[in-house]
């Protein structure tokens, strides 16, 4: 049962929150790609967001370490629980890929 529990648990996808902060162009790009590849969504500059599962995210967090190079670099990957989906609050001029009552739209 304990098993079936975890196969379960790794198949949830949770919203997930990528900021990052690289220094060299070169891979900062790879990583965008590598963050599309999962699906995620390019949400500002350098953000991502989208559907990921525990398993994979954790996959994930092991793989961006390849496109660090200075102590300056960092890249944060960030479980959304549904409640704190359910509050986000996002002001911009276009809806941004999110559900239009949670973004206030300014002109």
């Amino acid at each position: 049962m304990i098993k079936t529990l975890r196969r379960l648990i790794k198949l949830i996808d949770v919203k997930t929150l990528v900021i990052y902060d690289i220094t060299e162009d070169d891979k900062r790009t790879k990583l965008l790609n590598h963050l599309r590849d999962y699906g995620l969504n390019h949400i500002q500059y350098s953000g991502f967001l989208g559907e990921v599962n525990p398993h994979d995210r954790h996959v994930l967090t092991r793989e961006v370490e390849k496109y660090l190079s200075t102590e300056n670099d960092s890249v944060y990957i960030i479980p959304l629980c549904d409640k704190c989906v359910k509050v986000c609050q996002i002001v911009s001029k276009t809806p941004r890929g999110m559900k239009e009552d949670t973004v206030k739209i300014v002109e």
